[in-house]
Formats: C-alpha cells, sequence, structure tokens
C-alpha cells in the first residue's frame, strides 16, 4: 500500500524527492520489508530502491537492520518529523556558519570594493526602484537601517509603528546602541501604546493627529543618513504580496524630496 498523492505531495516539504515519499509511505505501510519488496509495491526501480533506503536512514525515517535478505525498518512519522527537524536545524546552522565565516573573508572585502568603485559610476536615477511584497518591503528596510551611520527618520501610520516594532525593533536598537540619532512620527492610539513604549526607549517619538495637522498622511516612508530612502506606494489594506514601496539611495530623493516633508510633519507634531 502507498499513500495518497496529497499525503506523498506533503512528504515532499519534508525534504523526500519522490523515490523516497513512494519507498517510505510503502515501508510504514509493512513496519519491516526489504528492497525487493519495496521496489515491487512502489514500482522504484530496484537498483535505485537499496541507494533510497540508504537516504532514507541518514534522514531519520528508516532504520536498517543487519539480516539476510537486508530489512529495512520504518520509523514512526512523528519521531520521523523530529528527526527531519533535527537534520534540518543542523543544515541551516551550518550554512549560517559559512555565511559568517563568509563575511569575514577577504572575498567580501574584494566585492564590497567593487561595489565601492561601481557605484562612484552610477548616476544616482539608476539606484532607484520599485521593491515589491511586504516581505521584501521590510528586508529593504532592515538593510537600510542596518547601514545607517548617522540618523534614521520615520514616518509611519498607527499600525505601521506595530509592524515596525515587530519586523526591526532588534535592529533599532543596535542603531541606538552605535549613536545613530532615530525620529518616529506617528499616531498614538490605544492600539499601538505597547509599540509606542517600546520604541520611546530608544528614539525621539512624536504624534501626529488631526489636532495637529488638517490631514494626518496614511502612508509611511523612511530616510537614512538623508542617502536612502523607501515610500510606501500601496494601502495597508493591500495583500502583502502586492504591497509596494518606492526605494532610492538618491541624495537628492532622500535629503532634497521628501527630507522636507519630514520636517515639516516633525514641527507639527508634538511630544506625548
Amino acid at each position: 500500500m502507498v499513500a495518497s498523492q496529497e499525503t506523498l505531495d506533503a512528504l515532499e516539504e519534508l525534504g523526500l524527492n519522490m523515490y523516497e515519499r513512494k519507498i517510505y509511505s510503502a515501508l510504514i505501510s509493512r513496519g519491516v520489508s526489504t528492497a525487493g519488496e519495496l521496489s515491487k509495491m512502489t514500482g522504484v526501480p530496484r537498483s535505485r530502491t537499496y541507494d533510497v533506503l540508504e537516504s532514507l536512514a541518514e534522514k531519520g525515517f528508516a532504520v536498517i537492520k543487519p539480516s539476510k535478505p537486508m530489512k529495512y525498518v520504518s520509523v514512526p512519522p512523528g519521531e520521523a518529523l523530529e528527526n527531519a527537524k533535527e537534520i534540518h536545524k543542523e543544515e541551516i546552522q551550518k550554512k549560517m556558519d559559512k555565511l559568517d565565516k563568509f563575511k569575514e573573508s577577504e572575498a567580501i572585502r574584494e566585492l564590497r570594493e567593487l561595489y565601492d568603485e561601481g557605484i562612484e559610476r552610477v548616476e544616482p536615477g539608476e539606484m532607484t526602484g520599485a521593491v515589491k511584497g511586504r516581505h521584501n518591503i521590510h528586508k529593504r528596510m532592515g538593510n537600510m537601517i542596518q547601514s545607517a551611520e548617522s540618523e534614521i527618520k520615520l514616518l509611519t501610520t498607527e499600525e505601521g509603528l506595530n509592524d515596525l516594532v515587530e519586523n526591526h525593533m532588534d535592529l533599532l536598537e543596535e542603531s541606538e546602541d552605535a549613536g545613530v540619532n532615530i525620529r518616529i512620527i506617528a499616531p498614538i492610539t490605544d492600539s499601538n501604546q505597547d509599540a509606542y513604549e517600546k520604541v520611546d526607549e530608544l528614539a525621539e517619538v512624536r504624534h501626529l493627529s488631526e489636532e495637529d495637522i488638517e490631514e494626518v498622511p496614511e502612508g509611511r516612508f523612511a530616510i537614512v543618513d538623508d542617502e536612502e530612502m523607501t515610500f510606501s506606494l500601496t494601502h495597508e489594506d493591500t495583500h502583502p504580496t502586492q504591497d509596494t514601496a518606492f526605494w532610492s539611495k538618491s541624495n537628492h530623493a532622500a535629503s532634497e524630496a521628501v527630507g522636507p516633508l519630514f520636517e515639516v510633519l516633525w514641527n507639527k507634531s508634538r511630544e506625548l
């Protein structure tokens, strides 16, 4: 007996290829079996079945039983899932270690030099574009915050302040520790009071309401060191995959186009 196609498809999420999924589902239906029996049940070529079972054993989905002929014992699904989790954790940690090692290598220094040399020959208007998808926008924002050397200016919405704390609080704390001046403008209400109290410990935060300005902006933008900026182009109710922001690494766009707007709103907003 082999599992349904839906179950086989689900097993792919655990990192099992097509042959591994078929062999494992057949093996757990029998408990103990030989490679030949599993090959007949699944249609997997016998010459491949041995390699597949070896792989399943390495991944924690099967146990090899020394016997003649060689037999294989299925690992219960719950236990196999935990084994898969541990293996994935180890693989992720190894990749993270490699990335950390690369970050300190001569190769990354050379790549940075090449990037800096290339940027000097690029017109500011070319370092401009659209960032699509909320996840990608958050990543871009995180990169900007990490690169800040002197100042971060943020205008956000009521819900945007909650998003800021949820996605970037640790980076803002690191920036504040590094001496970066952080200023945030947002409507402060009961729904984001907790977020306000957190950012208020590391940034200058001002409240903007209809008492201060006739029409409170519903958008979000961020400016870093007057050199880089993002500006939201979509409403908060937009589906996360369709969320879009304008990004520019241009001193003109950051300091002369959007920067003055921030200062006007800063002067009209007030401390709580």
